[in-house]
């Protein structure tokens, strides 16, 4: 509904709905900014923005209004929060299938009970279209970007002056994604420098650091400790982001929505991760060039946003992370890159 990491790893349940049943319309819901990454998709009729923004009492009888006017036989609610399951119910769909919940769940007609194996967030989805008889036919995330948006970024890039030392569009760019939305998901900034620095000096790459606008400080910590020329590029708009990161060799990236874009728009992402679960998470094939790094401690999985350990345990998942391990995944995932053939 919200999160644009978890819009994106809905991507493949579209597909498989759509392969199921290729003359219905199929209409998404969900927070406008998410959804965005969802427009241009062929497998969808259309894309309703829900404006978290507004007040709800008047956003509310919006969407409820738009859900009616277009008589849906199926609604599937994939987040099962509150107001999901009240949309849901609203929607007038005949059949509406939602998570088993205390309460709320009542909303649904079918009720969806997790088997409690471990699966990915992808095999999580892929359960509430199994109770409606549709089998999975996908699982891969897919954000369909137009060839005026690759253009345009191309062009972005390219004439976009960052100190008068603007990209060489020939050589290899490297995306780092050095935010995350809960500090315990961040990498060290000094080692997203030392990185920055090897991968400039060793591999002939050139570097451009993504940010949301809230995150300058970790932008400015990166930098400080930084001899390298890296281009930072903060708060674009999600389409536009995505279109950035389509064009580049690599995105290095924390557990954080540009991970998961990059994924999307088929780009070799490396994932960093330390308190989160990589294998619900990181549903990505190492064929397509998706790498995973974490390391081992006794706490993992936290669950936690901020760490809650003390002195020389603060970060340790994060900090057991070495900078050769993580350049060792980037030399190996470029020069697999240059022996591909062009896109």
């Amino acid at each position: 509904m919200r999160f644009i990491g978890d819009v994106v790893l809905t991507t493949p349940i579209i597909r498989s709905v759509r392969n199921a049943c290729p003359n219905a319309y199929i209409a998404y819901l969900g927070d406008k900014e998410a959804v965005s990454l969802l427009e241009h998709n062929p497998l969808l009729d259309e894309v309703i923005h829900y404006d978290f923004s507004r007040p709800t009492f008047l956003e509310h009888p919006r969407i409820v209004f738009r859900m009616r006017r277009r008589r849906f036989d199926l609604a599937i609610d994939l987040f099962g929060n509150p107001r999901t399951a009240l949309l849901t119910y609203l929607s007038g769909a005949k059949t509406r299938v939602g998570p088993e919940r205390k309460g709320r769940g009542k909303l649904y007609t079918l009720q969806v009970r997790d088997d409690g194996n471990p699966k990915t967030a992808i095999q999580f989805h892929n359960q509430f279209i199994k109770a409606v008889g549709i089998e999975p036919s996908s699982n891969k995330t897919e954000i369909f970007l137009t060839a005026d948006e690759r253009r345009e970024a191309r062009i972005y890039l390219k004439w976009l002056d960052f100190e008068s030392n603007p990209l060489d569009m020939t050589k290899p760019i490297i995306c780092m994604h050095p935010g995350a939305t809960w500090p315990a998901k961040k990498w060290l900034s000094e080692r997203f420098a030392e990185l920055a620095d090897l991968i400039i000096a060793k591999l002939g790459a050139q570097i451009i650091m993504t940010a949301g606008p809230n995150e300058g400080e970790t932008v400015r910590m990166v930098l400080k400790h930084s001899f390298s020329n890296i281009k930072v590029l903060m708060g674009l708009p999600l389409r536009q982001l995505a279109a950035i990161i389509s064009l580049c060799s690599i995105c290095i990236s924390n557990d954080a929505a540009p991970m998961h874009i990059a994924a999307g728009v088929g780009t070799p992402t490396i994932g960093l991760f330390g308190p989160g679960e990589e294998n619900i998470w990181f549903p990505y094939s190492q064929q397509d060039g998706h790498v995973a790094l974490r390391k081992d401690v006794f706490c993992h999985p936290c669950h936690l946003d901020f760490c809650n350990r003390q002195d020389e345990g603060y970060m340790e998942c994060m900090k057991l992370l070495s900078v050769p391990e993580v350049f060792a995944v980037v030399e190996r995932s470029l020069r697999l890159k240059r022996e591909q053939p062009a896109r």
